[in-house]
């Protein structure tokens, strides 16, 4: 967990209201480090309904697996996440590591381990010694509290230098619901589903199956259009509890995720799951630039999107950006690269609305001071258009710097 926080954070922090049927608590455990909050605990009301989605990875942690095993029983009561250890690559041990800490979780909430989802962030390969967890789980369910939202969002920290939090507040039926979110991650991030750690909740009165089909589809373009370096996470989780709490002051209860109903509760959710997910952009390791790339004239969304990931991936063109330096170049190579159909002598590319380059050469407009100036903006987009059709997608992901380098090279350490 690096103590500078990141140039990019955001400004305002927002103030978390509580959800009925949600109680956090936080603690320090011991996993890695010594007298850092390590451990959070949510506690469920009877009736949430879950909803998760998980890394592509073939090479999954046991947390994962566990999630996913218990995912289709569509109820929660507890979730625990822990830091400092991310229990992947940790073969039998790490199986009887999940199956003991929801265990222990289910003891101290009176509840089945069927309904404990777990979670897990930090080092891979070694043991998580879930022994840890006794006792600190129960003196947790003890004195878990609603509004207890910032604290549990530095408990999933690791590398990232600010918590991570969002919130919406909109009506479902005539009733006022509350989507509240928090998330974890600056390094190793290219999710092939989600994010790295990020918990959603609400008191909709809404079915897993429902809930299920709001996460897959909001998190398209959301957590899957954020790259950090290209490296997708063994533990990506994003998992969304729903208590239903609202239902007692006259929400409708969904059991579709077509009900025109959701319209505009969904609107909401899909804008907190964006807002944590350019908040992962803004805390990437060693960040000094937020970088929006955005694609048009893809021969489709999914062109646009392949070509947007390849510049976004790049480390000549990341470096560039960290060196302040419009280097249209190496946005032609990754355009190039990428696999997808493109006309070098159709292409034009801007840097935060200066054109650059136009029609296979360098723009006849083009000013060296006005677009270095420009580079110097803490937030910078690269526009590529492709004039090739009407495909087009949006993509976020920062600089790369020699901090990047040096958080990696002693992260073990």
């Amino acid at each position: 967990m690096s103590t500078a926080v990141s140039p990019l954070a955001p400004t305002d922090v927002p103030d978390m209201p509580m959800i009925s049927g949600v109680k956090l608590a936080a603690a320090a455990a011991g996993i890695r480090y010594q007298g850092r909050t390590d451990v959070l605990l949510a506690v469920m009301d009877k009736g949430t309904t879950v909803a998760g989605v998980f890394t592509q990875s073939k090479c999954p942690s046991a947390p994962v697996e566990w999630c996913r095993a218990k995912l289709k029983r569509g109820r929660a009561r507890a979730l625990v996440v822990n830091s400092g250890n991310a229990n992947a690559f940790t073969g039998k041990t790490g199986r009887q590591a999940t199956a003991l800490t929801a265990s222990i979780a289910a003891k101290a909430l009176a509840c089945s381990p069927n309904e404990v989802f777990l979670a897990s962030t930090g080092v891979i390969g070694e043991p998580l010694d879930a022994t840890k967890f006794n006792g600190v789980l129960g003196a947790l369910a003890e004195r878990a509290a609603p509004g207890e939202w910032m604290g549990a969002a530095k408990a999933i920290m690791t590398t990232d230098t600010f918590s991570k939090v969002a919130t919406s507040t909109v009506k479902l039926g005539k009733a006022k619901v509350t989507i509240n979110g928090m998330a974890k991650g600056a390094g190793m991030i290219a999710p092939d589903m989600a994010t790295m750690l990020a918990f959603v909740f609400t008191d909709a009165p809404i079915a897993a199956g429902a809930l299920q089909s709001l996460l897959k589809s909001g998190v398209e373009d959301t957590f899957n259009a954020v790259t950090i370096d290209g490296d997708t996470s063994t533990s990506d989780t994003l998992l969304a509890f729903a208590t239903g709490a609202a239902a007692a002051n006259g929400a409708p209860k969904i059991s579709r995720a077509s009900d025109p109903r959701l319209k505009a509760f969904t609107k909401a959710f899909r804008a907190v799951l964006a807002d944590l997910a350019e908040q992962v952009a803004r805390d990437g390791e060693g960040a000094r630039k937020l970088v929006e790339i955005i694609v048009d004239g893809a021969t489709s969304k999914a062109s646009a999107r392949r070509i947007a990931m390849s510049v976004a991936n790049s480390p000549l063109v990341k470096t560039a950006i960290a060196g302040e330096d419009a280097n249209w170049g190496r946005v032609v190579m990754a355009v190039g690269k990428a696999g997808e159909p493109a006309n070098r002598d159709k292409l034009a590319i801007s840097f935060n609305g200066i054109r650059v380059a136009s029609r296979g050469a360098r723009d006849p407009s083009y000013d060296e001071a006005e677009v270095s100036a420009a580079m110097k903006n803490p937030k910078i987009q690269i526009k590529i258009a492709l004039g090739l059709g009407k495909g087009r997608d949006r993509v976020l992901t920062c600089d790369l710097t020699k901090e990047y380098v040096a958080i990696n090279g002693d992260y073990r350490s």
